[in-house]
């Protein structure tokens, strides 16, 4: 018997590093919502973002807070630093970075620490591409915050570049209009001793999805990933989370939280984390929590974690979706505190604990105000 040998049509990605990257759109097949990527992602309410013409004049900004050591400009996409800090991995992803015009440029040079906030309000309802670079200079500190509100059909690329010694707070707040639809990869490259800090609030929006990936390269570089998110009914909010361990000793965190209420509310999280196999000393925790306030919610979390080199001080993961902790409203009710106040007691206390590590009072007491105007549309009984 004759035995042929062929080829197989059709290789699996055998590592989360192994994905396919391009800037050209079409070098993505269309989606369908059978990618592994996509599969808990209606894309046919994005089908505007991923297969139309898209406006790739960059995003009217405003900017408030310290200036010493920062400074917004355009620049071109031949720049040498597009790309520095990722390339992308799906179709939306692609065709932003296909369509875009100029990129939005925000440079943070100061070594003492400052807070700036970058306001974005005026997308529009048209079907828009955006890119925005944010350099990090070696030992600089900041806390940048990006808020986003208003209309906006938008799929955009944020490349975050963290130079070494730089410590950088990036804090995105997602309050966009009901009708709004937002899909955005972030990609963020640490350096040697380089510590990023990026937090993620997303309450507004129809649908919202949101890949945030570091890429630790530097020896004794450090990511922490935060995320608060509450959805009301119809709302799908997503967070796809990745942190790539290359260099050695280096250390990560990723902890998001949900609160979801109301019919057909859905919330994703997937988190992957990749431990190279040069990455010796690595020390890496991942966990998603969700709470389930009323029924017709839905919730899907999905940690993922990769282990190339057995020279590591730990790696880890958790997730868990559920309903109140009865000995919680036991405990409030006890003394005299109302069930419903008692429940929304413990919603705020459940999200505080990210929303508490922005570090910006003002935006903090803001966003918790959000968080209480949401819990108080619907009842939590």
């Amino acid at each position: 018997m004759t035995v042929i040998e062929t080829e197989p049509s059709f290789i699996p990605v055998q590592t989360r590093s192994e994905r396919p990257k391009s800037t050209i759109r079409d070098d993505f097949a269309a989606l369908t919502g059978r990618e592994a990527a996509f599969k808990y992602t209606p894309v046919a309410e994005l089908s505007a973002l991923s297969d139309g013409p898209l406006d790739g004049a960059p995003l009217p900004i405003r900017v408030s807070g310290d200036a010493v050591g920062f400074a917004a400009s355009l620049i071109e996409r031949t720049d040498e630093r597009i790309g520095g800090a990722g390339l992308p991995e799906d179709r939306l992803s692609a065709a932003a970075w296909q369509a875009f015009d100029k990129a939005q440029l925000l440079s943070i040079t100061g070594e003492d620490a400052q807070t700036v906030t970058v306001v974005r309000d005026s997308a529009g309802a048209a079907p828009r591409a955006a890119h925005t670079v944010i350099e990090v200079a070696p030992n600089a500190r900041a806390t940048l915050v990006i808020e986003n509100s208003g209309d906006a059909q938008l799929t955009e690329n944020v490349e975050v570049l963290v130079g070494d010694g730089a410590h950088l707070t990036l804090v995105t707040v997602q309050q966009w209009a009901d009708s709004a639809r937002h899909v955005a990869s972030h990609f963020v490259r640490a350096g040697r001793d380089a510590t990023i800090t990026h937090i993620v609030v997303t309450l507004g929006g129809a649908l919202v999805r949101l890949n945030p990936s570091a890429h630790l390269v530097g020896d004794g570089s450090s990511a922490q990933l935060l995320g608060a998110y509450f959805a009301d009914a119809g709302q799908h909010l997503e967070h796809q989370v990745y942190v790539f361990h290359e260099g050695p000793h280096t250390t990560s965190r990723v902890t998001y939280k949900g609160a979801l209420q109301g019919k057909d509310a859905h919330t994703v999280w997937i988190g992957d984390v990749l431990i190279g196999p040069k990455a010796v000393g690595t020390d890496s925790y991942e966990q998603n929590r969700n709470l389930v306030l009323t029924e017709g919610a839905r919730a899907d979390s999905v940690p993922n974690l990769e282990i190339e080199t057995g020279d590591i001080i730990g790696a880890g993961h958790a997730s868990a979706t559920g309903r109140f902790d009865d000995e919680q409203l036991f405990y409030l009710e006890s003394r005299g505190i109302p069930e419903e106040e008692a429940r929304r007691l413990v919603v705020r206390g459940f999200l505080a604990e990210i929303v508490q590590q922005i570090g910006v009072p003002e935006l903090e007491e803001r966003l918790t105000s959000a968080i209480e105007a949401e819990l108080s549309e619907a009842s939590v009984a």
